[in-house]
């Protein structure tokens, strides 16, 4: 039997208690790991001086599959994300979110099944900033000044956003492609180009031009704004949804909402070379060693990792025994419970366990 050599990043906080029963699952699948293990986030940096030592990336890079529990981002150490700096270092240019109902689960809203698509390294989120008041910000201000004929406030701020063909033609292309493959019908590119010409404008146009390769998935795009209305209010009309990074960021936790939070929330990002999944919801540090969150989230990242391996038979086992257990409502955390306070709610290790039992059926 095959067996696959995965890099494992336990978190901190909560992330180790969610590896542990995540990695426990993915073994009960019958599918084999070799699991490399690697440490990152603020339990190492006292001890290594940066939250994502440079060992973890080359142990992905020569991986190629990764699983990451969530990581506490550390604060007033000039380090961003180890998120964000583990999509940028390995050109993790698409961020896939399905958002899928699971009876069970308190919503205000039934039968969602939407995949959100989310440009990754662009963008907004692309990190070219210039900090008020500093002489690079006054630089850059009189320079657009001069070549915009636009005024800009002297103590402001600037970000910049760029959007460019190549990043938006693979973005777009990677959601036709998923949706090709998971036979979705549809694809609908979300934009703001009525205002923003040259960047949103751009993403659109690109969009536009790569739907013509695929025929036999509908497209079409929407307004960013409307695009929100048109979740809360009908969110049964769409279905493979591709965004540029912001808008990504925003709308999947959007989507998230409509299926009951983040705790049912999965997580992949894709790039060419390499794959990381990822329970999308923080570290929850206060939580730590309770044994009392939700690991759903965690577990269903595992489930796309399967996909991805091509483990499909795997994936749906574990998947739909996830899906057993919530709908039961027996054996979950309390988040999952009617009633929040409800005293039978069990553990992270014994939800994971009732799972596990549900895949030996």
């Amino acid at each position: 039997m095959k067996s696959y050599s995965v890099t494992l990043i336990p978190g901190d906080g909560v992330g180790p208690e969610l590896a542990k029963v995540t990695q426990a699952c993915l073994e009960a699948t019958g599918v084999k790991f070799n699991w490399d293990i690697q440490t990152a986030g603020t339990d190492v940096m006292a001890s290594e001086g940066t939250p994502l030592p440079d060992r973890v990336l080359e142990s992905i890079r020569k991986n190629k599959i990764a699983i990451k529990a969530p990581i506490t981002t550390p604060v007033g150490t000039g380090f961003r994300s180890v998120n964000v700096a583990l999509r940028k270092e390995l050109d993790l240019y698409a961020c896939l979110r399905p958002c899928k109902s699971y009876e069970g689960v308190r919503s205000r809203y039934k039968n969602i099944d939407l995949i959100v698509v989310r440009e990754n390294t662009e963008d907004l989120y692309a990190g070219i900033e210039f900090q008020k008041g500093t002489a690079e910000a006054s630089e850059l201000i009189r320079e657009i000044e001069k070549l915009s004929n636009r005024k800009i406030r002297p103590d402001s701020g600037v970000s910049i956003k760029p959007i460019s063909v190549a990043g938006s033609e693979r973005i777009v292309k990677f959601a036709f492609d998923y949706a090709r493959q998971y036979r979705r019908k549809k694809v609908t590119a979300v934009h703001k180009a009525n205002i923003m010409k040259f960047s949103d404008g751009l993403f659109l146009e690109v969009a536009r031009e790569v739907a013509k390769k695929y025929s036999d998935i509908e497209f079409e795009d929407r307004i960013v704004d409307n695009m929100c209305m048109q979740l809360v209010q009908k969110p049964e009309l769409y279905d493979v949804i591709v965004l540029p990074n912001l808008y990504g960021d925003i709308l999947s936790d959007l989507c998230a909402g409509l299926i009951g939070g983040l705790g049912v929330a999965p997580g992949a990002n894709i790039g060419t070379n390499g794959a990381l999944f990822e329970a999308t919801h923080g570290s929850a540090p206060k939580y730590k060693g309770l044994n009392k969150v939700n690991p759903v989230a965690m577990i269903l990242s595992g489930v796309l990792m399967l996909r991805h391996l091509g483990e499909t038979q795997a994936a749906d086992k574990l998947e739909k025994a996830v899906a057993d257990v919530i709908r039961e409502g027996r054996q979950v955390t309390y988040d999952l419970k009617a009633d929040r306070n409800d005293p039978t709610a069990v553990g992270t290790k014994e939800m994971g366990e009732a799972i596990i039992k549900k895949m030996g059926k």
